[in-house]
């Protein structure tokens, strides 16, 4: 399903609320459900808007679709971002926050990260979590997560989480891989901008290509993956 806006802010509120209604449907079924978040421009107004909500995120898990390889004190970090604007002003408790490590080298960041995650989700080796609900963005060269464009790693169904160097920025990332992607009970895609529009109508009408395209990488079923995007992003999507 595709949702169009008229302005960023429109498409990260009306995320937004999306979101909080799958994770009150899921407590309301008697579960703590799992967030995963990812960073940006966009994400930070959705942030700002579910801080302003009045929530019970005691019963919320918060984890992180990437990370860069910074400090979280870094202006680069996801969880700075996410913390600032979300975690500290709804006050998620601390122990419901499971941030990368990204302070550590990026190897073993990844493989703290699958640990914390295995924990969580009680899995069994071999094992993928199912997300509750998860936020994705896209990238102007169709990236998702940190997978971006020719990343060998993007065949990868197995695997939790990974360390990834990115050449095209010399930079060191960790990121969920595509089985986790793709096993979310719900995703919200959100993306705003005129940057975006190209990028949106290979996705929707190019050949299925994810090592080109990796925000290919989606749920099949429509009821698990809903698009929010403003007008200069939806130009192309019909």
């Amino acid at each position: 399903m595709v949702n169009r806006f008229p302005g960023a802010a429109g498409a990260a509120g009306a995320c937004g609320a999306r979101i909080l209604a799958l994770l009150k449907s899921a407590i309301d079924g008697g579960a703590q459900p799992s967030l995963a978040i990812s960073g940006g421009s966009t994400p930070k107004l959705m942030f700002e808007y579910l801080a302003e909500q009045r929530f019970p995120w005691d019963r919320v898990h918060v984890f992180w679709v990437d990370e860069r390889a910074v400090p979280p004190s870094d202006p680069q970090s996801n969880f700075k971002l996410a913390n600032e604007t979300l975690i500290e002003p709804a006050g998620i408790p601390a122990p419901n926050v499971h941030r990368i490590l990204s302070e550590l080298p990026p190897e073993e960041a990844a493989r703290r990260y699958v640990l914390e995650i295995q924990d969580h989700f009680h899995l069994s080796s071999g094992e993928l979590p199912r997300f509750d609900v998860m936020h994705r963005g896209i990238g102007p060269d169709v990236h998702t997560a940190s997978l971006f464009p020719g990343e060998p790693l993007i065949g990868d169904r197995a695997g939790i989480a990974a360390a990834v160097y990115v050449e095209k920025l010399k930079s060191w990332r960790i990121t969920l891989l595509p089985g986790v992607l793709l096993a979310a009970r719900h995703s919200v895609m959100l993306a705003a901008g005129g940057d975006k529009a190209e990028p949106l109508d290979r996705i929707f009408h190019g050949p299925y290509n994810p090592i080109r395209y990796p925000a290919q990488i989606v749920p099949n079923e429509p009821n698990r993956v809903e698009w929010f995007l403003d007008e200069a992003a939806a130009v192309r999507v019909e």
